[in-house]
C-alpha cells in the first residue's frame, strides 16, 4: 500500500474536526472503517499521527510535520487542477511527467512539431497521480515510469506505449571497495547501507525490495531522498550506495556499475487521453519521445556498454 492524496485528505479531515468520529461523518464513512484506514496510514509513515483519548484526536509531533507538509500537497494539487481546468480549447499544450529528461526534451522540442504551440509542463514522482490528470484531461499526455514485474495499468480510456527502457544500476563512491569492478551481483550488496527515493505509488521502490528479497537479502536504507542531487552527495560521502537509472550520470566520486542479469529494468511509457490535445499525434509524439532518450542515453557511458552487450 502507497499513501495517495486520499490519504492526506483523511489526516487533514481528523486534524480539522478534532476527532474521528466527526471526521468520519465528514467523509461519508463510518468511525470504525476510519480508524483502521488511519491504522494503515500510520504503518505506511512508520509512526503514531494522532494521539487519541474521549476529548477527540490530537496530532502528535509526527502528526504535526506529516501535516503540514500535507497540507502544502493539496493546497498545491488543488491550484493545479484549477488552473489546468481553465484552459481554454485551444491553448497550450500541458505535459506531464515523472522528472527526467524526456520531459525536459518534450517541452524544448514538441512545439516545434506543433508549428509553434506553447507547451507548457508539470513534474511530479508518481506515476499514476500522472496517469489521473491525463484521465481528467488535465494534462493531454504524460510520461511516466514502471518496473518489468510491477507493470502501471492505466484506467480505460488511456492509452499507454513504451517509449524506452533502461536496467537499473548502482551508484557508488569511487573509493568503495567494489567500485573497480565492471559489474556487479546484487548479491554481492546484501551488506551495504541504500539510500532510497521515497515510494511512488506506481512500484518503486518495493520492485526494489523484491529484487533484492530474489537475491537472498533485505535491503537496510537507513536514508530516504528525493531529489537526485541529495543521493548523489550521499552516495559521493560513502554513507550509502543507490540504485539509479543507467542513464544517471557519473561524476568526480560517483561511479555507475551494472547489475548482472538486469533485475531491475525501468520502462518508460507514453500515457494519453484518445479524445485529448495529443491524440492525432500519437506516432509522432512517440517517436520524438524516443529520440529525445536516445540523445540523452547517447552521452551516458555504461548505458552505451549495456546497450553494447
Amino acid at each position: 500500500m502507497s499513501l495517495e492524496l486520499r490519504h492526506l485528505r483523511v489526516l487533514c479531515a481528523i486534524s480539522d474536526t478534532g476527532s474521528l468520529t466527526r471526521a468520519a461523518t465528514l467523509l461519508g464513512t463510518t468511525q470504525p472503517a476510519l480508524s483502521a484506514q488511519l491504522q494503515r496510514i500510520e504503518r505506511i509513515i512508520g509512526g503514531r499521527l494522532f494521539e487519541r483519548d474521549r476529548h477527540g484526536a490530537r496530532p502528535t509531533p509526527l502528526g504535526d510535520f506529516v501535516l503540514a507538509r500535507a497540507r502544502t500537497v493539496l493546497s498545491g494539487m488543488d491550484e493545479l487542477l484549477l488552473g489546468a481546468a481553465a484552459r481554454p480549447a485551444g491553448g497550450p499544450v500541458r505535459l506531464g511527467g515523472v522528472d527526467g529528461p524526456i520531459l525536459v526534451g518534450l517541452v524544448d522540442r514538441l512545439g516545434d512539431l506543433l508549428g509553434g504551440r506553447e507547451i507548457t509542463s508539470y513534474a511530479d514522482a508518481a506515476p499514476r497521480l500522472l496517469c489521473d490528470l491525463v484521465a481528467a484531461r488535465r494534462l493531454d499526455a504524460a510520461v511516466v515510469v514502471d518496473y518489468v514485474g510491477h507493470e502501471l495499468r492505466p484506467v480505460p480510456p488511456l492509452r499507454q506505449e513504451q517509449v524506452a527502457a533502461e536496467p537499473v544500476f548502482v551508484a557508488l563512491a569511487a573509493g568503495h571497495p567494489l567500485a573497480g569492478r565492471s559489474e556487479l551481483d546484487l548479491a554481492d550488496l546484501a551488506g551495504e547501507a541504500w539510500v532510497l527515493s521515497p515510494s511512488d505509488g506506481g512500484g518503486w521502490p518495493e520492485c526494489f525490495r523484491t529484487a533484492c528479497h530474489r537475491a537472498g537479502f533485505v535491503p537496510r536504507a537507513p536514508h530516504q531522498a528525493a531529489d537526485a542531487w541529495t543521493i548523489r552527495e550521499i552516495v559521493i560521502s560513502g554513507r550509502a550506495i543507490a540504485p539509479c537509472r543507467a542513464t544517471f550520470a557519473e561524476s568526480a566520486g560517483l561511479v555507475i556499475r551494472p547489475l548482472r542479469g538486469d533485475p531491475l529494468v525501468m520502462r518508460h511509457l507514453r500515457v494519453w487521453h484518445p479524445q485529448g490535445g495529443l491524440a492525432a499525434h500519437v506516432p509522432a509524439v512517440r517517436d520524438l519521445a524516443a529520440r529525445v532518450f536516445a540523445d540523452h542515453a547517447r552521452e551516458r557511458p555504461r548505458y552505451r556498454e549495456w546497450r553494447s552487450r
